[in-house]
């Protein structure tokens, strides 16, 4: 399947991102292939959405982009794990027929507490919503609707180059997705969900090599760049909170983060709180779709649906 697979359990809303390339994972002592981190490229847009040619926009992310010029990006108003979320527009793919079904989608987004703005596309089936609400309790709220759903992409109405990530954790003991979103040039968004990890606290981390030949072992130290002043390494995420079923939630903000720089670098999760014990799972970080670069519905590789996706085609996890 060309559609990223993650699903929040057998029973919930499944999440489709389409990372490119696919984000590899592998506990410890699993195999891999190298992965060598992202490069930078010459020219970086943190502005503004410019509207010349090389910038290569579709039609459709233009209109997204004004449609949400009235609601310019804001403070942060939202709180999970002690941590302000800031403003992102999320894109979903919403199973809709009818102007039944958009009032239906709008009217339950809009009690969603965070959310700001929300706008529906019934003839491309994409529901927008601009907000500091993290993507679990959106997709929650789409579930009970009863309508089948798909996150396509986040990010800032500015056109950043790379403006989401996102790492898969694909068992077969940990499971989990952790996304990365832009927000502007010195801010960015991390959420993460796990299921399978020990209860307790956990260290958890961007390190510098996407390479899993050894697991998390080979994948060096915590990433920290050469121009970071801060005491503890960029790449430090701290302590996962993990409950007695063994499973975590993490939605925050980190600031001088920037995405581009995290593609082909990898999320570690640590035995114990310590970052220099043996690490327990590793994914690579990959690229994802950012604000209307993901209106597929139709997977070219076998001609399968995005509503034809059954369970089997997602990572069963809480996500």
């Amino acid at each position: 399947m060309a559609f990223l697979r993650s699903m929040m359990t057998p029973k919930t809303t499944a999440i489709a991102a389409a990372t490119i390339p696919a984000a590899f994972t592998f506990l410890s002592s699993s195999p891999s292939s190298l992965q060598i981190p992202g490069f930078l490229p010459k020219t970086l847009n943190f502005g503004s959405i410019s509207l010349s040619s090389k910038d290569n926009l579709r039609p459709y992310r233009f209109g997204v982009v004004h449609s949400f010029a009235a609601s310019k990006m804001q403070a942060p108003s939202s709180n999970q794990n002690g941590a302000v979320l800031p403003e992102l527009l999320t894109e979903y793919m919403v199973d809709m027929s009818c102007e039944g079904c958009v009032k239906a989608v709008k009217s339950k987004l809009q009690t969603v507490d965070g959310v700001k703005n929300v706008e529906v596309d019934l003839s491309n089936q994409v529901v927008r919503v601009l907000g500091t609400s993290p993507v679990k309790t959106m997709t929650e709220a789409l579930e009970q609707t009863g309508r089948k759903a798909r996150l396509i992409g986040q990010g800032s109405p500015d056109d950043f180059l790379v403006s989401a990530a996102v790492a898969e954790f694909k068992g077969p003991v940990v499971f989990g997705v952790v996304r990365f979103a832009q927000v502007n040039m010195e801010l960015a968004r991390i959420e993460a969900n796990f299921s399978g990890v020990s209860p307790g606290k956990h260290g958890w981390s961007i390190n510098e090599f996407g390479d899993l030949t050894r697991g998390a072992a080979s994948t060096g130290k915590v990433y920290n760049p050469a121009n970071s002043n801060d005491k503890e390494p960029l790449g430090d995420l701290g302590t996962l909170e993990v409950d007695e079923k063994g499973d975590a939630y993490f939605s925050g903000a980190k600031q001088n983060l920037r995405v581009v720089d995290l593609v082909g670098r990898s999320l570690v999760v640590y035995e114990t709180e310590n970052k220099s014990d043996p690490g327990l799972a590793a994914a690579v970080i990959a690229r994802s779709a950012g604000v209307g670069e993901n209106y597929k519905k139709l997977c070219t590789c076998d001609g399968t649906t995005i509503w034809e996706a059954t369970n089997s085609d997602f990572v069963t996890s809480k996500v």
